[in-house]
């Protein structure tokens, strides 16, 4: 019985986390007022996502990737401020993707990780 709350708690939670992933990428999509625009493309190697930070220089803006967790925030001093996180449905390879920002616009290139095959065949007698 203690334990029901907890798992609730959580499955309500991941479920958020879906709906606000979801709705960040649908305003994005859309442009919705108060939100940096942005568009999203996907192929089976990588996902590609562009923002517009106009003003934001690349030294006052910072990307965490963690597993399949892609955070973008810019420094306190900043002129504007940005903060946004998106969860993806696959993990990140860091070492193959890269980021560049070019007249205002922020281009991501986050190359999907390949699982890596763990089976083995065994032998039969």
């Amino acid at each position: 019985m203690f334990y029901t709350p907890t798992l609730v708690r959580r499955a309500a939670y991941n479920h958020a986390l879906n709906n606000a992933f979801s709705h960040a990428l649908n305003n994005a999509a859309l442009g919705v007022t108060g939100q940096p625009s942005s568009d999203l493309a996907q192929d089976d190697t990588s996902y590609t996502f562009s923002f517009d930070v106009p003003g934001i220089a690349k030294e006052q803006l910072t990307i965490g990737i963690e597993g399949n967790v892609v955070r973008l925030e810019t420094v306190a001093d900043a002129k504007r401020q940005y903060k946004a996180a998106y969860e993806l449905p696959q993990d990140i390879d860091v070492s193959a993707s890269e980021a560049k920002l070019e007249n205002g616009v922020l281009t991501l290139k986050l190359a999907k990780l390949v699982p890596v095959n763990k089976v083995t065949q065994l032998p039969i007698h």
